[in-house]
């Protein structure tokens, strides 16, 4: 045996592992009709802290989408202050889809992540359970640093639960707008171009997984 045989056969293992995990099908939904309601569950950059209220991503999206989006966004709100807050809304809106936002002020305040994952985990499942569609939104691990050097990603739990729970993911949706100063009102929050930029994806995303209409 040659000594560069292993670690050839090592890369091209790994190279079939990357091919079959970029062509593994993601989820996608039934979908969403115009005139449905959606609800936006999510801290301030659902709100839309920022910019003006016509300029937050939500009712961006329920202009280019004709949903009834209900902007159910609470500045400060952690992940298991809006578990807590799910049933009543979800009684109160019967929404036929989600869109789930949060945990960022878990990381900006340190708090465990195992318990934040499975705060989004079970939001998640309490949506469905109650006969709505899930679109699950990715944040970044927020730091300063990172912002400044334009590389903040998304932190990886939420494409654990999206796996696990088989439900439609938006992918660096956040990482970016944070990322550059010119689409940020402050250190951690989208301004107006900000907002739409994020509004754009995130209907890019919904229209690819069959949430929304072409």
């Amino acid at each position: 045996m040659s000594p560069d045989t292993i670690p050839r056969r090592a890369v091209l293992a790994a190279a079939g592992v990357l091919l079959l995990s970029c062509g593994r099908e993601r989820p996608r939904g039934a979908l969403v009709p115009s005139g449905a309601t959606v609800l936006a569950l999510g801290d301030s950059l659902t709100f839309g802290t920022g910019a003006q209220p016509q300029e937050a991503w939500t009712a961006l999206l329920q202009q280019a989408s004709g949903w009834v989006v209900v902007n159910a966004g609470v500045p400060g709100d952690t992940s298991a202050q809006a578990l807590a807050r799910l049933p009543e809304l979800l009684r109160e809106h019967r929404p036929q889809l989600v869109v789930v936002s949060i945990g960022g002020n878990d990381f900006l305040r340190r708090l465990p992540e195992s318990e934040t994952r499975d705060n989004v985990r079970r939001i998640c499942e309490e949506a469905r359970a109650a006969g709505a569609q899930v679109l699950l939104v990715a944040v970044p691990r927020l730091s300063l640093i990172a912002a400044a050097a334009g590389s903040l990603t998304d932190h990886g739990l939420y494409a654990q639960v999206a796996d696990e729970l088989g439900i439609v993911l938006q992918r660096q949706g956040w990482a970016e707008v944070l990322s550059d100063e010119t689409l940020r009102a402050d250190a951690v929050h989208a301004n107006a171009l900000g907002y739409a930029q994020f509004a754009r994806s995130l209907a890019a995303t919904a229209r690819a997984a069959g949430l929304l209409q072409r």
